[in-house]
């Protein structure tokens, strides 16, 4: 979906794209690692705890030493509102849903949601932006689609049955 004319001047959108790129094997990884808290008999729900108190309290340094919140004005209602929902369902929900799907579909399940980042990022573009689609756009979001579909393999299996089905039928006309 970047395309190749983005490597001819490589700038700051061919870095975020890269970045995106390494985003989504970055969850790839994680999908294949976070599968073995089931084969320990961790739930979901430690899982997810575990992850979101030790991402915080590797973060923590940094923001004392980047923000310094001690310098900043009381943050709003509102602010701190969104911040318990972006923190209780952006985050915390999310990961509990994460696990819990990893530990019951697998890995390989969970991770085809990968597939439709890019096709998100297209579609928020176009709708709030106001970036045009273009011929490879849709063209990108067909192989995204053909690749989910060939992964998933219910296609190909409605197509072996309905053959079978038919030289069944016939078989059976013959005799």
């Amino acid at each position: 979906m970047i395309g190749t004319d983005a490597f001819r001047d490589f700038g700051v959108n061919v870095a975020a794209q890269l970045l995106c790129l390494a985003g989504a094997v970055s969850y790839a990884f994680a999908g294949i690692y976070g599968r073995r808290f089931r084969a320990m008999g961790v739930t979901p729900m430690s899982t997810a705890t575990g992850q979101v108190v030790a991402s915080s309290l590797i973060m923590l340094p940094l923001v004392m030493v980047v923000d310094r919140p001690w310098t900043l004005q009381a943050p709003s209602l509102n602010a701190i509102g969104a911040l318990i929902g972006v923190a209780a369902i952006s985050t915390a929900l999310a990961y509990v849903l994460y696990f819990r799907i990893l530990a019951t579909a697998g890995a390989t399940n969970l991770l085809l949601v990968t597939f439709l980042i890019p096709v998100s990022a297209i579609l928020l573009g176009t709708l709030i932006l106001g970036e045009v689609l273009l011929a490879r756009h849709f063209a990108g979001m067909a192989l995204i689609g053909v690749g989910l579909a060939a992964i998933d393999g219910r296609p190909w299996k409605a197509v072996r049955t309905t053959a079978f089905r038919k030289r069944k039928r016939r078989h059976h006309d013959q005799e």
